[in-house]
């Protein structure tokens, strides 16, 4: 993988969240031990250049919404992408 550190350490969080499940921003830069990092948690997964093998789209924001979503397509691609592993939205 080519990133930051920060990014690696974001991106490699991302792949122990499992298909239909997610996480919000703010618990990712907790259980990468940034617990203030949530809006450096959105830019390294809007900087993922590895979507979805990276499932950046498994982060969603705090309120409940899906957030953004850089890869081609779109927050249509991510909603896609989140019935395709069972997640209900």
């Amino acid at each position: 993988m080519k990133g930051t550190r920060f990014q690696i350490k974001v991106w490699k969080y991302l792949m122990k969240i499992p298909k239909g499940k997610v996480k919000t921003y703010k618990e990712v830069a907790i259980g990468i031990n940034k617990p203030k990092a949530a809006r450096a948690v959105a830019n390294a997964c809007g900087k993922n250049p590895y979507a979805p093998k990276v499932p950046c789209h498994r982060v969603i924001s705090s309120d409940g919404s899906l957030g953004g979503f850089s890869a081609p397509g779109g927050i249509k691609a991510k909603k896609k992408l989140l019935k395709k592993e069972g997640f209900l939205l």
